[in-house]
């Protein structure tokens, strides 16, 4: 079997002959459009009442009246009132849209804050569901007149963004490609310049469309000092303050009690696991290196590593999706963090599918969450996992340079590092994932395309 090309889809169906598979069936699509990729990870529950309900016949699609054609639909006709509802133009096939969703989006400025797309009119008051007087369709849209003589008007252009693929895209700020990397990547690693940056919001625009194809990027001209370095990160957002404080030093002097802090080589890994809701980015700016050398920074494309799984292993991808593992943070006197509950290494949007974040670190992971004799298919399968990070194919290594931050997607891109020698003075911070994709997908498709596409469907 074979990866794809870039865009294509495939699907594996397979269930796990364990206890888990009498919980969940299983089926993985691999989709390598764009990360929230490489792989969709769909659980369907074999419950009497889903049983029942796959049972059942679909539904025909609904066909276009006879006074529109296939091409007309094809070519720009995306709505119709048929004398009892209005039907648009989705998945291939016109479907009736309900009067209640409807009246639920009106957008005129009685029902809807026009600056802040909140919503003023509360559905939920209404004992009855609204029902439609007239609809009339006009040269830009359908104007709609409802039982209680209440107005709304609902124009073309926004019916035809109501594809929910493209909703959800703008919604979690994806682009339509990435570019899953190795080893190769060093021949023209993303980078971006410091003034372009600090300068311009085109200039944040390239550096967080660089971060989202690729999963990291370097900053090429930053003053390599502790102010010039936070105020670049905060160029996408505020600091998240941790345990670590909020912008930090690294010095290989056990300021924490991590490993983190010595001058030990570090295995490919995520950052704070431990955490609920890890970190979404994570910049380091090599201040100062005095008196040694080593310390040369790996980062390993985490979905290109699970794609490469999935090629080689579908039962073993499925393990490292399904079964959870929990994490801790012990070392610093008077804390312990471990998530509300375990999480697997591959975990998947619930509602699209997508791998959405990895988490893998060996010195932090504490409990495998299964049945004991699950336990040893677990391990082989990270085993393999591990086998793929540590492959020099897959791994870029390079010298970190002050001057040139480095900034990653945590929930993507593993990192680690080789030991050194002397004293090395490394500054740099997190950034929530929600703020960092806020930040894109407002500078990706602009405050009236993400506040339309956050409240409907």
């Amino acid at each position: 079997m074979s990866l794809p090309k870039s865009g294509h889809l495939f699907l594996v169906s397979k269930a796990i002959g364990s206890p888990l598979a009498s919980r969940n069936s299983v089926q993985i699509h691999h989709r390598l459009r764009h990360f929230h990729s490489p792989a969709r990870l769909q659980v369907v529950s074999p419950s009497p009442q889903a049983t029942a309900r796959n049972s059942q016949p679909r539904s025909p699609p609904i066909a276009p009246p006879t006074h529109i054609s296939s091409a007309e639909s094809i070519s720009g006709k995306k709505a119709y009132w048929d004398g009892k509802a209005l039907y648009a133009f989705r998945d291939r096939q016109f479907q009736p849209l309900p009067s209640l969703w409807l009246r639920d989006h009106c957008q005129c400025a009685l029902c809807f804050h026009l600056e802040t797309k909140q919503r003023l009119y509360n559905t939920f008051e209404n004992t009855t569901p609204p029902e439609i007087k007239s609809c009339q369709e006009m040269n830009n849209g359908f104007q709609i007149v409802w039982h209680d003589g209440h107005e709304s008007f609902y124009d073309h252009a926004w019916l035809r963004e109501q594809d929910e693929e493209r909703l959800t895209q703008i919604r979690q700020g994806r682009l339509p490609n990435v570019n899953l990397w190795g080893s190769n990547i060093q021949d023209s690693p993303p980078q971006v310049d410091y003034d372009e940056v600090m300068q311009t919001e085109e200039g944040v625009k390239k550096w967080c469309s660089e971060i989202r194809l690729h999963g990291f990027s370097f900053v090429d001209g930053c003053p390599p000092t502790p102010e010039a370095t936070k105020a670049l990160l905060e160029r996408i957002s505020f600091i998240r303050q941790t345990h670590y404080g909020g912008y930090w030093e690294v010095l290989s002097e056990m300021a924490s009690i991590d490993t983190a802090y010595t001058n030990l080589a570090l295995e490919a890994h995520t950052d704070t696991t431990y955490f609920s809701d890890p970190v979404g980015l994570q910049m380091f700016h090599l201040l100062s290196h005095e008196g040694g050398k080593g310390g040369e920074s790996l980062l390993v494309d985490g979905a290109a590593a699970a794609a490469k799984l999935f090629q080689k292993d579908p039962e073993a991808y499925k393990l490292l999706s399904e079964i959870a593992v929990r994490h801790h943070a012990s070392g610093d006197d008077g804390i312990n963090f471990t998530s509300y509950r375990g999480f697997s290494v591959l975990e998947h949007d619930l509602e699209q599918g997508h791998l959405l974040r990895i988490r893998w670190n060996n010195a932090d992971r504490a409990s495998i969450e299964c049945p004991m004799h699950m336990k040893s298919r677990w391990y082989e399968a990270a085993r393999m996992f591990n086998q793929i990070i540590s492959d020099e194919r897959s791994q870029y290594w390079s010298k970190l340079l002050p001057g040139r931050p480095l900034i990653f997607d945590n929930w993507r891109v593993l990192h680690g590092r080789a030991a050194f020698t002397g004293r090395r003075r490394l500054g740099g911070g997190y950034i929530n994932r929600d703020d960092f994709v806020s930040r894109l997908k407002m500078l990706e498709y602009g405050k009236d395309k993400v506040l339309a596409a956050t409240v409907t469907g």
